[in-house]
């Protein structure tokens, strides 16, 4: 008997439990050779009093087995604890997340018969960062991070995963005619990585049309990269044109460590109601094994589970009068699918897994020359409930030291010097002050500014330093500027 790899399972919250179950009974069915470590995560472990929701002694399991199988896990909605599964992404450095989403006509409805896409998102940047402030009694703002190693990680491994799996396209979705920056820099680190890469076809997609284009077309795509919050919403937008967000499987792996999972959530309001689907977490689980080098028996149990599909035995959210043959709850799918293992189906492709692949390495991250650094000026936000031109006259009785008011937006438009007077604003402004023809700005000269401005009795509640970096400016304009 070959040796047991080790893994950490958690069972989750609302749903999670019952398709964990089901998942763990048709991995021992299948003959997986695993050791498994369970750990417990989530709502009951926040309840507890554990404000991450997972104790030292889980992470020590992760760290210890290095391959995490978990069941959905409820974050709450609008505040409360923050999300587990961005927490466990991050502190494991699981980079890039893997979602599968294919068509399984005609055995499920679907639209788009012949669809077959992977979704390749990034992990652990973007707006998922989590950073937020209230600035004002108005005024809420959201930090988004993009860096050029997060960049240069995913971008490699979605070329990287598309030539080992024999795909031949990529396509990169951005927003960067707005977010010219960020996004910016991830689509333009496309380009040059792509240079590497002539032997796959690559393309690109502002963000908004091509969501649309995977709803509409999906066939027209084959591996799709792209930052956390778009691969986030467009992952589900493709898994849910397949026929079911429910029959997603992911996997997100880093260098050192693999997490797997259901795309799906944790479902509370079905919870405990025997009619759950577990396939997202069994696909899953099969991404695993292929992950830890048991892929023959990955093969098994993708197969067994799509001769389940293609024989009409369905769970509510995918039976359909005229091709389901039988309605079944969650212990009966998962008997269904462990009585099949070993067959394989007839209209759909047969999977098969190699043994002891394992995981993609990827080169280290490229070195990048250093770049000169100059700091020319500051941003502050000040809470005002008065009128731009107002705010001006009052702040400039506070400059002096080489440095103007260069400009005051809200909410991202310029309002003065010259704003439009139907802009509407908020109470919340940033204030741009740049060095007086151009000079560097010291650290010094930002410390007595807002000195001053405090001793005025206005309330900044944000600064951010404005630098050039080989002279090409660090900083966006606002809308008008």
């Amino acid at each position: 008997m070959s040796q047991k790899t080790p893994i950490t399972v958690a069972h989750g919250d609302g749903i999670g439990p019952a398709i964990m179950d089901s998942t763990l009974q048709i991995l021992e069915a299948a003959g997986a050779q695993l050791d498994i470590e369970e750990i417990e995560i989530g709502k009951a472990v926040y309840e507890r009093g554990v404000p991450s929701g997972i104790e030292d002694s889980s992470w020590e399991s992760l760290r210890r087995t290095k391959v995490f199988l978990k069941a959905p896990i409820t974050t709450p909605q609008g505040g409360g604890f923050k999300s587990l599964n961005v927490t466990v992404r991050k502190s494991l450095g699981l980079f890039a997340n893997v979602r599968p989403c294919i068509s399984y006509h005609p055995f499920i409805e679907t639209d788009h018969p012949g669809m077959d896409l992977v979704i390749i998102r990034e992990n652990e940047e973007d707006l998922y960062g989590g950073i937020e402030y209230r600035q004002s009694q108005d005024v809420m703002a959201s930090l988004k991070i993009i860096s050029r190693p997060g960049c240069e990680r995913i971008v490699r491994y979605a070329f990287e995963y598309a030539r080992a799996n024999g795909r031949k396209k990529v396509t990169c979705m951005t927003k960067d005619n707005i977010m010219k920056m960020s996004d910016g820099m991830f689509h333009r680190i496309f380009d040059e990585i792509g240079e590497e890469y002539k032997d796959i076809e690559q393309d690109h997609m502002i963000i908004d049309i091509g969501a649309a284009k995977v709803a509409a077309d999906p066939s027209r795509f084959d591996v799709i990269v792209l930052p956390n919050l778009y691969g986030d919403i467009v992952s589900d937008i493709a898994a849910e044109v397949t026929g079911s967000v429910g029959l997603g499987g992911s996997s997100n792996i880093g260098a050192d460590f693999g997490m797997f999972d259901a795309v799906h959530g944790s479902a509370p309001d079905i919870a405990g109601m025997g009619f759950a689907n577990p396939s997202g977490l069994i696909l899953g689980s099969s991404m695993m094994l292929v992950h830890i080098g048991q892929g023959a028996v990955a093969s098994k149990i993708h197969n067994a589970w799509l001769k389940t599909i293609e024989d009409g035995i369905h769970t509510g959210e995918i039976f359909r009068e005229d091709v389901s043959s039988i309605k079944v709850g969650t212990e009966d799918f998962t008997k269904a699918v462990i009585e099949r293992l070993g067959e394989t189906p007839k209209a759909l492709d047969v999977k098969e897994y190699e043994d002891g692949s394992g995981a993609m390495t990827l080169p280290p991250v490229r070195e990048k020359s250093p770049e000169k650094t100059e700091r020319i000026g500051v941003d502050l936000n000040l809470t005002w409930g008065g009128s731009a031109d107002e705010l001006a006259a009052k702040v400039k009785e506070c400059v002096n030291d080489n440095l103007d008011l260069h400009m005051i937006s809200n909410r991202g438009v310029k309002v003065w010097p010259n704003g439009q007077p139907d802009t509407f604003c908020a109470d919340n402004y940033r204030l741009r002050f740049l060095g007086t023809d151009g000079s560097t700005v010291t650290t010094t000269q930002v410390i007595a500014l807002m000195d001053r401005i405090n001793k005025a009795d206005m309330n900044f509640t944000k600064s951010v330093m404005l630098h050039t970096f080989d002279g090409v400016e660090g900083f966006s304009k606002a809308q008008g500027e």
